[in-house]
């Protein structure tokens, strides 16, 4: 496996994109940010990180496994691409807040 430098320009570069893409997520969404910055910068870094290694934004906080019938590509072991179906149509309606926790509805109060 690829290894990254969280330092490096092409890290720091892609954390900087994936800000970018987690602020359009809230806007589209009409969620909010968490409000503990420390979960938001954690998961875009991991989200930036899967988009380096896997070439797709997984959710950090589930398995990404290699894909059976497509060599040399990957797959979220629970579907899990940012923001995911279960953050969509469950999680955030249901509980407030995602699994990862950066995704918040406007009145979470976690």
């Amino acid at each position: 496996m690829k290894q990254l430098d969280m330092n490096s320009k092409e890290f720091l570069d892609e954390l900087d994109k994936t800000v970018e893409f987690t602020d359009k997520v809230i806007k589209q969404f009409g969620w909010v940010y968490n409000k503990n910055p420390e979960v938001n910068e954690s998961i875009q870094m991991g989200l930036a990180r899967h988009k380096l290694l896997y070439g797709k934004r997984f959710c950090p906080c589930f398995m990404v496994v290699p894909d059976e019938k497509k060599e040399g590509k990957y797959k979220s072991a629970d579907d899990r691409i940012c923001p995911c179906k279960p953050a969509i149509e469950d999680e955030i309606p249901n509980k407030g807040v995602c699994h990862c926790g950066i995704f918040c509805s406007p009145d979470y109060e976690g």
